[in-house]
């Protein structure tokens, strides 16, 4: 969806009484009349408000297939879905993922814990690396890993340096690793030429240590891949 549409789409949104009518069509289509029950609004105002909704491709109607004279709403969610923000690179939509590659400082934990999961959600393939990377994975992202089922990328933390290649995108998921280079890639900025950048600020497990803290990085982490490798592969056209 183009920018301009998408502007279109979320101000037909930013009304009260149209994301009732949203919310309502997301049960299942309905009459302008059973709408009207629902919402007490008059003809004329509920007629604009569909209107609105029509224009911006998120509603629909038909004729009935029993009754011609009667006309039924459908809800497009797929047009809701173009609404969201999606994965982009700085000179625009991202394209051409070759890998994705997470960053802490230590290469750890937290960036361990990414590539695991990555590699459990998308086909694209992963790689990891610390600013600072530490002399062995934590023994809690260990644990976290083998609770949840995941097999950890590497056995040992590596450097970034020498990592990162065209067309990486690169998710930094630590605050030290992301304000330390800020846009991931200067160090190299004439030979690599990254997808994209991103960054999750996850709170370090390592620092307080406990297995709920691991675990709650792991949780925290894995909606954020789920969530990225749907928008990499909606972006590509591809199917995770």
């Amino acid at each position: 969806m183009d920018f301009e549409a998408r502007v279109q789409g979320l101000a037909a949104l930013a009304d009260p009484a149209r994301l009732r009518l949203v919310d309502l069509l997301g049960e299942g289509d309905a009459s302008p009349g059973e709408l009207r029950a629902q919402v007490g609004l008059s003809s004329n105002l509920l007629a604009h408000h569909l209107k609105v909704l029509e224009e911006a491709g998120i509603v629909s109607r038909h004729r009935s297939h029993a009754d011609k004279r009667r006309t039924y709403l459908r809800l497009h969610r797929d047009r809701l879905a173009g609404l969201l923000p999606s994965a982009r690179s700085q000179s625009g939509e991202v394209g051409g993922v070759e890998r994705v590659v997470f960053v802490c400082t230590a290469n750890s934990a937290r960036s361990q814990l990414a590539a695991a999961l990555w590699q459990e959600a998308s086909p694209i393939p992963v790689a990891s690396g610390g600013t600072h990377p530490g002399t062995a994975i934590a023994p809690g992202a260990v644990s976290a890993a083998h609770r949840h089922g995941l097999t950890l990328v590497r056995d040992r933390p590596q450097s970034l340096e020498g990592v990162l290649r065209d067309g990486d995108y690169v998710v930094t998921v630590c605050d030290a690793a992301h304000e330390e280079l800020r846009v991931v890639g200067e160090a190299s900025p004439t030979t690599v030429r990254l997808a994209g950048v991103s960054h999750w600020s996850v709170p370090d497990p390592v620092a307080t240590g406990t297995k709920a803290a691991f675990d709650a990085a792991h949780d925290e982490i894995a909606v954020r891949v789920a969530d990225l490798a749907q928008r990499l592969h909606a972006a590509s056209g591809e199917t995770p």
